[in-house]
């Protein structure tokens, strides 16, 4: 019986795959919305200030950020949750792929969502007059809280690594 409940468990990895595959339908509707972006760009050129200009540039940055980490998230999550990808050999493979373990991708997460709050704070700076300071406030406060979090993991996955090299207490080494 235990045996059966082991395997079944082993093999329910597998409905992960569905939602890393359904990641790549959300790549393809931030890619859309890149190129409208784009598009609305390139097409009011003349007509933008040089500030509304630079805000539109920060939202395609934001976007491009946002669809690496959804590949990061999408390969890295399947490689380590569910089945090794397989390229073919002499076929165009990703460096990180295969080294990114799930405490590196949450540390490579934090750092995205970091960089993603910070163009955000840009943006909200870049039209500063027309935001309530309050919100503001807010918005520094949030971004800050990323940044509190992403120093706090890494430190207790510095802790971890450090604590599992040392010996054990006791042991004879």
């Amino acid at each position: 019986m235990e045996r059966i409940i082991e395997t079944l468990m082993y093999r329910a990895r597998w409905l992960l795959a569905p939602i890393y595959l359904g990641l790549s339908l959300a790549l393809i509707a931030l890619g859309i919305k890149f190129f409208q972006e784009v598009f609305h760009l390139l097409t009011h050129i003349l007509e933008l200030k040089e500030a509304s200009m630079i805000l539109v540039v920060l939202s395609l940055i934001d976007i491009a950020m946002v669809g690496g980490l959804l590949v990061m998230v999408m390969m890295s999550g399947y490689e380590n949750f569910v089945s090794q990808l397989d390229v073919p050999e002499g076929g165009e493979k990703l460096s990180w792929l295969g080294k990114m373990d799930s405490s590196s991708l949450k540390a490579k997460i934090a750092a995205s969502i970091v960089a993603i709050s910070s163009i955000h704070l840009l943006k909200i700076f870049m039209d500063a007059e027309e935001v309530d300071n309050d919100k503001i406030m807010w918005y520094i406060l949030l971004h800050l809280t990323f940044v509190a979090s992403a120093f706090a993991m890494g430190y207790l996955d510095i802790l971890v690594r450090d604590k599992s090299k040392s010996p054990a207490i006791g042991s004879d080494s």
